[in-house]
């Protein structure tokens, strides 16, 4: 019997799919591979009345399956569509802004921390966690160094938790696990391939179980 909560967890990522319903479909075939935190839902260009579809067909979906959904940048949609938070890209006032109308509401996190000083401004607002690097960042097959450092540095120092987003290989999920920090987000190296999509999140996890370290109680 695993025990996720003691250990590095998964975040996905939505894929950037133009239907919504096969979006949803694939989601939540994704899910059934095991443990998953939350799922951060981003807009892609999505106008906002498409966008509220989207976010009204994935939040039951993934809420259903045990996770946290959240939407990025768009606090009406997140609203209306019943989601557990917002994610927001933006920087430590656009992050304080969230922070101060929806928690505990709602879920609030993010952040776009370049550094370590944008990182601390960031903690500065007591969000529900920060996130390391961007949404669509897994350009490469592992994750960026400079996310990997800042999230060692981020959970030996700091109690709230922080997302480090990985890269487009799985196995980048373990690189992220052995920083010390609570999750690591992943989106190609999940949904590259749909059909695979929920034994590449079994796979991940049992990786995770196996090697991840264990936080201390």
């Amino acid at each position: 019997m695993t025990m996720p909560e003691n250990r590095c967890r998964l975040v996905l990522i939505a894929p950037d799919i133009a239907d919504g319903e096969e979006k949803a479909r694939i989601v939540g075939d994704a899910l059934k591979g095991g443990d998953v935190a939350s799922v951060i839902v981003p807009q892609y260009g999505l106008d906002d009345a498409a966008f509220q579809r989207h976010a009204e067909l994935l939040v039951p979906v993934i809420q259903d399956a045990g996770a946290a959904a959240l939407i990025a940048d768009n606090s009406r949609v997140a609203g209306r569509a019943k989601a557990d938070g917002l994610h927001v890209t933006g920087n430590a006032e656009a992050l304080a802004e969230a922070v101060e109308k929806h928690v505990p509401k709602m879920i609030v996190g993010g952040g776009n921390a370049m550094d370590r000083h944008h990182a601390l401004e960031i903690g500065e607002v007591q969000p529900d966690y920060v996130f390391f690097g961007r949404l669509d960042g897994d350009i490469k097959p592992e994750a960026h160094s400079k996310n990997l450092a800042l999230g060692e540095w981020w959970s030996s120092m700091i109690a709230i938790p922080c997302i480090v987003m990985g890269g487009s290989d799985p196995a980048s999920a373990i690189a992220v696990a052995e920083t010390g920090v609570e999750f690591v987000a992943l989106r190609d190296a999940v949904f590259s391939d749909p059909a695979q999509a929920a034994a590449v999140i079994a796979r991940i996890n049992a990786e995770l179980d196996e090697k991840a370290p264990r936080f201390e109680d």
